[in-house]
């Protein structure tokens, strides 16, 4: 029972959900979806994948900064009011039974129906006599060169164990004096996972770890094998980087990048039938304790189903959705798109990738690289593919004389390293790359174009919620505005220069930014709609992010709530947020959607007494967002766009959508059925109504 924190106040103490533990929730969605029946199989093996690559990241960042806070001392309780130790047990509590539920989910039940469908995952004892001759022929030409078998003795200390790599642990006889040896093995990363059968008359496959095991003779000739364990080590890869004690923030980075992979480990996953023995080493040598140790059914690892779910087979995946462009994006026959004057008709809000980003957003600054009239291309990066059309695009616009400025978040976690590649090839180009400001992430989506036209320069400007990234704009569900608005433009071009520049002080007329804005332009929004509720008056709030666990933001909501504003939230990932308490936030709603496509737009909705505002931006409410990133969200000024993201928020809210709806007892709840059967799909729902957008114009 929730309580109050003391006589004046109205907001209890423990109102607030454990955030770790609400992240390992998000991912028994995920692990939800794979044990969903009604999803073509591939799909699920797929889903399979995500909850362990998204496990991985969890104890590489979350786990280990909670570890190493409570090893140094400086861990504090949480919002919720749990000691930091216990927030570690009770993780790796529920984390025991998730990945348990997700290996006997794999192996009871998806890899038996892959069977029925053709697609054999097997054991080393399940092949025939024909198909072992076969793999050894491939281990000897393919594998054993690529092999470092690494003695553990005297002379060679215990190796150092990569983080995420797959190892084998190997005990090894002398024949001849009858003493017993360790090694390791390291599985060869580049050397795909499950190694198709060759010649076979169905898709057979198995695990590259069983086909080395079965060869183990060959990498210890004269030594008899006395058995073999798979395990997998995730180390702390968080990166520390004071910028205040750096003059070279691309230096340090490298540096830092390069001590990270020698991090302490916090997790340890050995085969199930692992002998005590050397399980023992492992610890010792790793210095891990048995409660970051997980015994799995073989094979372990399975963020490597990536390689079996995106076989090419239709029938096993979703029904494909058509690519479309933007209404008023649309090109004439055989002619290019103007887009520069679509835009100085009308904004244009898209939505990905219901409509196609290469014919939007990419085609907007491939155009402006090639226009002569555009004098400037200012843009923000922070994560972006290999081949990205986005970085040519900027590089041919540098060597064709045009100013431009690119500003790349080189701290974009896991992709530190891509990005420093392309920061310095935009340096050669003639790009001036500005890594931000000092302590803070530039995490901000934003493009910025000057151009020279008759009346003068007209700034053009795309405002999103995603990264400028082609590939993951294809299953990231992201919004973005175009516009040729003054205002917005003044704007950007007073973000950038404060980004590239020196600036203690800018104010902002359709944008609100972060550090400080963000916050500040969502709480006098929040305690509006209260006073316009206690005026007698209708009031709402609708939010969409992928994380809510600021607990100011939080508290301003349950104010709002016990004012009488109806709120409705729409949030992917961890919600601290607790609805539906009598007294506390019986007029709040919080629901979760996942699907083919990542949901990542944030939007931010009042309805202001009939005078609505909507923003759409990079900004999620954590913490890091609102107090150490730079963050814009910006103001949508057209009245078909604010109805459009409602239109968005009504579907996503209805009782006919198949979703999880969190209840008061911080437990989500799943509905996929209703009282005329299956419950429909909202992305599915999303492009039916794209569609038909597209057809009224």
């Amino acid at each position: 029972m929730l309580k109050p924190v003391n006589s004046e106040s109205t907001l209890p103490d423990n109102r607030f959900s454990e955030r770790e533990l609400s992240w390992l929730d998000f991912n028994q969605r995920v692990l939800e979806l794979a044990e969903d029946e009604t999803i073509p199989l591939l799909e699920r093996v797929h889903y399979l994948s995500i909850f362990a690559s998204n496990l991985d990241e969890f104890f590489m960042v979350r786990v280990a900064s909670l570890k190493r806070r409570i090893a140094t001392g400086i861990a504090v309780p949480s919002a919720s009011g749990q000691d930091p130790q216990e927030v570690i047990e009770e993780i790796a509590s529920r984390n025991r039974e998730l990945q348990t539920r997700h290996a006997e989910v794999f192996r009871n039940v998806i890899n038996p129906q892959l069977d029925k469908v053709g697609i054999d995952i097997l054991h080393w004892s399940e092949l025939t006599a024909e198909e072992k001759q076969e793999l050894d022929s491939f281990y000897e030409q393919q594998i054993f060169p690529v092999l470092t078998p690494l003695a553990v003795d005297p002379a060679h200390p215990f190796p150092y164990i990569s983080g995420l790599s797959l190892n084998l642990a190997v005990v090894l006889r002398n024949p001849k004096n009858n003493s017993e040896h360790f090694a390791r093995v390291k599985v060869p990363p580049l050397l795909p996972r499950f190694v198709r059968i060759p010649d076979a008359e169905k898709n057979r496959f198995v695990p590259i770890e069983d086909i080395i095991g079965e060869n183990l003779d060959e990498l210890f000739p004269g030594m008899e094998i006395v058995q073999h364990h798979a395990f997998r080590v995730t180390r702390n890869e968080d990166l520390e980087v004071d910028e205040e004690e750096t003059d070279n923030l691309l230096n340090q980075l490298e540096k830092e990048l390069l001590r990270r992979r020698f991090g302490p480990p916090v997790r340890l996953e050995v085969a199930e039938d692992i002998d005590p023995q050397v399980l023992s080493i492992l610890q010792r040598e790793l210095n891990i304790d048995s409660v970051d140790v997980y015994h799995l059914p073989e094979p372990l690892d399975l963020s490597e189903l990536t390689e079996i779910a995106f076989m090419r087979m239709p029938e096993l995946h979703f029904d494909s959705h058509p690519i479309t462009t933007n209404r008023y994006l649309q090109s004439a026959e055989d002619e290019p798109a103007d887009i520069f004057g679509s835009l100085r008709d009308r904004d244009v809000l898209v939505h990905h990738p219901y409509e196609s980003f290469a014919t939007s957003v990419q085609a907007f600054l491939e155009q402006a690289a090639n226009d002569p009239q555009v004098l400037a291309i200012k843009q923000t990066l922070y994560r972006t593919s290999g081949d990205s059309p986005i970085i040519d695009a900027l590089i041919q616009a540098a060597e064709s004389g045009k100013q431009v400025l690119a500003v790349v978040e080189i701290k974009a976690r896991f992709d530190e390293q891509n990005n420093i590649t392309w920061a310095k090839k935009l340096e050669s180009a003639g790009v001036h790359v500005v890594y931000g400001l000092v302590g803070l992430k530039t995490h901000c989506k934003l493009s910025l174009v000057i151009r020279q036209e008759t009346g003068g320069l007209r700034r053009y400007c795309h405002i999103g919620t995603g990264n400028y990234n082609p590939k993951t704009a294809r299953f990231y569900e992201d919004l973005g505005l175009l516009t040729a608005d003054d205002t917005v433009g003044e704007d950007l071009t007073k973000l950038f220069n404060k980004l590239s520049g020196f600036s203690a002080t800018s104010e902002y007329e359709s944008i609100l930014t972060s550090p400080v804005g963000i916050r500040e332009g969502l709480t006098e929004r929040i305690q509006r709609e209260a006073e316009i509720a206690k005026s007698g008056k209708q009031a709402r709030i609708r939010l969409k992010m992928n994380s809510l666990v600021d607990e100011q933001i939080i508290d301003e909501l349950y104010l709002a709530s016990q004012a009488g504003v109806n709120i409705e939230i729409l949030v992917r990932g961890m919600c601290a947020l607790i609805p539906g308490v009598e007294g506390l936030s019986e007029n709040i709603r919080v629901r979760s959607i996942l699907g083919r496509y990542l949901e990542h737009s944030r939007i931010f909705a009042f309805d202001n007494d009939g005078d609505p505002e909507v923003f759409i931006g990079s900004a999620d409410m954590m913490h890091r967002n609102l107090d150490r990133r730079v963050e814009a969200i910006v103001r949508l000024g057209q009245a078909d766009h604010i109805n459009e993201l409602h239109e968005v928020m009504d579907l996503a809210m209805s009782d006919e959508i198949a979703a999880w709806d969190l209840n008061s007892d911080s437990q989500w709840i799943r509905s996929t059925n209703g009282p005329d059967g299956q419950l429909a799909d909202y992305q599915d729902r999303l492009m039916q109504r794209t569609l038909e957008k597209k057809k009224l114009r």
